[in-house]
């Protein structure tokens, strides 16, 4: 393989180049083409693939089935198979671009994230991926370890595990709204252009700008992130300026849907990612978008008046989004009438592609001793779904086991964000054949992947009102609710119609009514310890101890409690 970090500078160059020289014939040459002949086109077909999230076997369960218009389903994803689809999406055109919204890696199953998702990159390598725009998730083991990501070398604790050298990712991961604090300059590069039929196509990539409250904010010190629509408007007219014409924005911000199949525009009102859509720069031809995990293909009106796509696939590879562009050669300007978007399902009805499949075989090699360690059993599934007061069984167990982990740091109480749940357990056997009921290690990293170390700290009683009332907050204009799961004994209740910083009462510990002068030992992850879903209530913790990675904790809980059942959701009341 040759590695992004040997061809970047290259190829950013001659980019950059052929770009600025196609500015000046553009600029000189303004009238050459006879107006009276039909304008040459070339046509493009854009793939894009977004929050595939280390997903390169087929996802179980829902999270392998996409719900066609007519509500059927169909079972969908895998890379085996998504490279087999993009084959044969690239087949029928004479030139295409695979392009990704983010979070293609991080929150990955085990057969990726043991090994830091260098699987996952050598098969999107092995795609032929183009450029992807950086997603949240990118950032869960720092910027220091995205780095590594894209130029090679392998994991500075766990060394070369995957393969005896890791060269990093062979295309760019695009950022154009994250810059050092330092300085101001580019933490990642903003944009990248590709050639085809020698016809420029800019794109521009970047995350959400809240990726700080979404991530741990000890692994981003050094890095702000700027408001998407600002910066897409910045790179657009650069882009421009060079006489790159066809521009195309991969951001990953999304919106949530009422629902629908695969190619309908049922976005709620008022979503982050229509409104970058709609309000970036009418330079801009498509919007790929993502981070919701839902699908849905829109066509939105620009500044100027005119049409173009909008459009997110499911996550887990389930599907690929398909624009068509149509670019006139001698303004090399996108046709906007002629543009034609989809979201193509990756259904498992093709033949597996061999190459992926020895990638994904030898990842299970290595990791299945691993990943099908028995670690704990369960009564029945535990699922992470939240009832109307904001609990969830699996939520609550998870909890539950933090706080027995630390009680030796002095923990009474511990509190797990939602967020870092991330897959039901279920009681049925996985394909690994471990029985009915048997929880696996495999299965327990895929509930908890993100590594976090546990803190215990000392709060008042005032802060942790504090932080309760943290659960709800404006975020852009809209109100947001994040209910963070609660350990046994603590209890509350919290009102829907009591105004933001006022919604929480009735804070008890074992009955016992919360003082608030009082000093208690409570134990979150290092995420929230951070600041992370904007809880910066916990921050000003004190006499921080440690309590050791959270899975471990949570495996050892299962280990010590055979057949565990649901909690109970009894923790957390509602009123009107």
């Amino acid at each position: 393989m040759t590695s992004f970090r040997r061809t970047a500078q290259r190829s950013a160059a001659l980019a950059v180049t052929a770009a600025a020289a196609l500015a000046v014939t553009l600029v000189q040459n303004p009238a050459q083409a006879d107006n009276d002949k039909p304008a040459r086109t070339v046509d493009v077909r854009l793939i894009g693939i977004n929050d595939l999230h280390g997903n390169i076997e087929p996802p179980s369960g829902s999270s392998g089935r996409v719900t066609l218009a007519d509500g059927t389903q169909v079972e969908a994803g895998g890379a085996v198979y998504n490279a087999t689809h993009i084959k044969d999406l690239q087949s029928q055109v004479r030139n295409s671009v695979i392009v990704g919204q983010g979070d293609l890696i991080g929150a990955s199953p085990i057969v990726s994230a043991l090994f830091h998702d260098e699987p996952t990159i050598e098969v999107l390598n092995q795609v032929g991926m183009d450029t992807t725009a950086a997603g949240n998730h990118e950032f869960d083991e720092g910027y220091q370890e995205l780095l590594r990501m894209q130029y090679g070398g392998c994991h500075p604790v766990d060394g070369c595990q995957f393969r005896d050298t890791y060269e990093g990712a062979e295309f760019p991961i695009l950022g154009a709204n994250v810059t050092l604090a330092k300085n101001d300059r580019p933490a990642l590069p903003p944009f990248w252009v590709e050639f085809r039929d020698g016809v420029p196509i800019g794109f521009i990539g970047m995350p959400l700008k809240d990726v700080p409250i979404l991530v741990d904010p000890n692994g981003i010190k050094e890095l702000e992130f700027g408001d998407e629509i600002t910066a897409a408007n910045r790179y657009a007219d650069l882009l421009n300026r060079l006489g790159v014409k066809s521009i195309v924005l991969l951001i990953h911000q999304g919106d949530n849907t009422a629902g629908g199949g695969p190619d309908e525009c049922r976005t709620v009102a008022g979503g982050p990612g229509r409104k970058i859509a709609e309000q970036v720069s009418p330079k801009i031809d498509a919007v790929f978008s993502g981070h919701s995990h839902q699908h849905y293909n829109c066509t939105v009106t620009d500044p100027a008046g005119n049409p173009r796509p909008f459009i997110e696939g499911l996550a887990f590879g389930r599907e690929l989004s398909v624009v068509d562009l149509k670019i006139d050669k001698r303004t090399r300007e996108v046709i906007r009438t002629a543009t034609v978007a989809r979201n193509h399902v990756v259904t498992r009805n093709v033949t597996p592609d061999p190459q992926i499949q020895a990638i994904i075989d030898l990842a299970k090699s290595k990791s299945g001793p691993i990943a099908n360690r028995p670690v704990g059993t369960i009564a029945q599934d535990i699922l992470r779904a939240q009832n109307a007061a904001g609990e969830s069984p699996l939520g609550n167990l998870i909890a539950d086991s933090q706080l027995a982990t630390t009680t030796d740091n002095g923990a009474v109480l511990a509190l797990m964000n939602p967020g870092g749940v991330r897959s039901d357990l279920t009681y049925a056997s996985s394909p690994a054949g471990e029985g009915d009921g048997v929880v696996t290690y495999g299965e327990a990293f895929t509930v908890q992947p993100f590594g976090n170390i546990l803190q215990t700290v000392t709060l008042t009683g005032t802060q942790i009102k504090a932080a309760l009332e943290q659960q709800w907050q404006i975020v852009n204009g809209a109100q947001r609710q994040i209910i963070l799961q609660p350990s046994k004994g603590l209890t509350y209740t919290w009102s829907a119609s009591a105004p933001i910083g006022s919604k929480v009462s009735a804070i008890a510990l074992n009955g016992v009514p919360l003082d608030p002068a009082a000093n208690y030992r409570v134990t979150i992850n290092s995420f929230l310890q951070g600041g992370g879903d904007g809880f910066s209530t916990f921050t000003g913790g004190t006499d921080i101890t440690g309590g050791g990675i959270d899975l471990d904790g949570f495996s050892a809980y299962l280990t010590a409690n055979p057949n565990t059942a649901p909690p109970a959701l009894d923790r957390i009341t509602t009123t009107p």
